[in-house]
């Protein structure tokens, strides 16, 4: 996720058709790896989806876009937050994007490990193998590690593999998967949830349902990066919502079958976060007979996995790097390598993921590890969103005059309904996120909610010790070999 938001001038680069733009947010927010997270729930999952949609994913695209065009410079979130609250508050706001990024890698990364488990004849082995947290914990460090040393290569070599990847590993595996479950719905087979609309609406009188469910706003994370490209729409205040409402249609209707076609072939007391989606490739597989192409699908998502986290690994580090050599970093963590890449940032990124394996390999579960993980990176990752919600609303009234090409619309009322609808839902899952989920062991709740809440106040003071110990002599122009 790249934090680096330039000036456009849009008279002089070719216009983004509204198509482009769509498919451009659909890529950054798609993963196929969410969709096990609510597979359980079955049809009341579609709630879910719809839900995060309206109060998170589309008010974040729409607010991303008037900020990008009314201070389009370089910094993005850094530069929004500041000009409403100070640089204090915006160097906090980039460091928790690229914080929450950070501990987001093992989670994807323990589902390359499932995968890559998956790889043999014998699914009873492969499921135990992928259970085991100290096989998780090393294929987590290979994985990254390789990773980085890929994007320590430069942009060019680090996008090529990255697209390719991405292509075989998440966009083909997609497809396969929601049309083989199709066909095996329409031939009449048995499935493992209630497709009653009954069912849709949530039991709010059980608080803990809510939970697990607080994760799909990381799921749908990300949509705002792709807020700088609105000067490059023709008509940005017409085309830009129709991008945006495309892109979040077509990206919920992707999670909602892929999510019930997960729940179609696996039964809900079978359901684990990690190991779900590899699990219902294989028995698709076997039923239509080609089991042949488990092994080929296992490889493949694994492929998809490095191929992302290549493609972003240096992108919310990039972001700390363009802020740091403005005065808010030591000069040490402003060099950069022969090929431009900032390599100090990108070893202590990787010393805290490392840190965050060790931590895994001690929790009960693989299992419980991803969902600790995940949540500790919505816990970041939501307090970025509520410093963004509440800059868009502050500074329509500071700075009323500073010209905007997108607007929220409906003037002041659309502004508080718009933001104030996201900031509400982010709100909410920041909450809600606190809380053990009743559907996984976690070991003590206590213990659990301690985790988090020591380890988000424990980052979140982090960068205001940073910017009060901050020297006059990290302020960079030039590249530090």
């Amino acid at each position: 996720m790249s934090t680096d938001i330039s000036t456009n001038k849009a008279s002089t680069k070719a216009k983004i058709t509204v198509a482009t733009l769509a498919i451009m947010n659909i890529t950054t927010v798609v993963s196929l790896r969410g969709f096990s997270a609510e597979a359980e729930y079955g049809i009341t999952a579609v709630f879910y989806y719809i839900f995060a949609a309206i109060v998170f994913l589309i008010p974040v695209a729409l607010c991303a876009a008037e900020l990008a065009t009314g201070w389009p410079q370089k910094g993005g979130i850094f530069n929004w937050v500041s000009k409403a609250f100070g640089h204090r508050f915006g160097f906090l706001a980039i460091y928790l994007q690229w914080l929450a990024t950070t501990i987001w890698f093992p989670t994807v990364l323990i589902f390359a490990g499932v995968a890559l488990a998956f790889i043999g004849p014998d699914q009873t082995f492969d499921q135990a193998l992928a259970a085991n947290r100290f096989y998780s914990g090393l294929v987590v460090l290979v994985v990254y590690w390789f990773a980085t040393f890929i994007s320590l290569k430069g942009l060019k070599t680090a996008a090529k593999i990255s697209s390719l990847a991405g292509l075989v590993g998440t966009i083909i595996p997609g497809i396969i998967l929601v049309t083989l479950a199709g066909i095996y719905v329409a031939n009449g087979n048995p499935i493992h949830f209630n497709p009653s609309m009954h069912g849709f609406i949530p039991d709010f009188s059980n608080f803990n349902n809510l939970v697990l469910a607080a994760s799909i706003f990381l799921f749908f994370a990300g949509m705002e990066i792709n807020a700088v490209h609105v000067t490059e729409v023709d008509n940005p205040s017409r085309n830009y919502p129709i991008a945006i409402i495309c892109a979040t249609i077509f990206t919920v209707i992707i999670f909602i079958f892929g999510t019930l076609s997960i729940a179609t072939i696996i039964p809900k007391d079978q359901i684990n976060l990690v190991q779900s989606l590899l699990v219902a490739y294989d028995k698709l597989f076997a039923h239509f007979g080609l089991g042949w192409l488990g092994n080929v699908t296992a490889i493949a998502l694994a492929l998809g996995v490095l191929g992302q986290i290549i493609a972003i690994i240096s992108g919310p580090s990039a972001g700390i790097l363009q802020v740091g050599r403005e005065g808010y970093l030591p000069l040490s963590l402003q060099k950069v390598n022969k090929n431009g890449v900032q390599k100090n940032i990108l070893m202590c990124q990787g010393g805290i993921v490392t840190a965050l394996v060790i931590i895994m390999m001690i929790l009960p579960s693989v299992q419980a590890a991803y969902q600790m993980i995940s949540q500790l990176a919505v816990i970041l990752y939501l307090a970025m969103y509520i410093m963004l919600f509440l800059s868009v609303i502050y500074l329509r009234y500071k700075e009323p005059n500073t010209p905007r090409p997108y607007k929220l619309p409906g003037g002041m009322v659309g502004l508080w309904i718009i933001a104030g609808v996201g900031l509400l839902g982010s709100i909410l899952a920041f909450v809600l996120s606190f809380i053990p989920p009743s559907q996984i062991s976690v070991g003590s709740p206590s213990t659990y909610i301690g985790i988090l809440v020591i380890g988000t106040v424990g980052f979140i003071i982090i960068p205001f010790i940073i910017y009060a110990y901050r020297k006059k002599d990290w302020l960079t122009t030039s590249d530090n070999n």
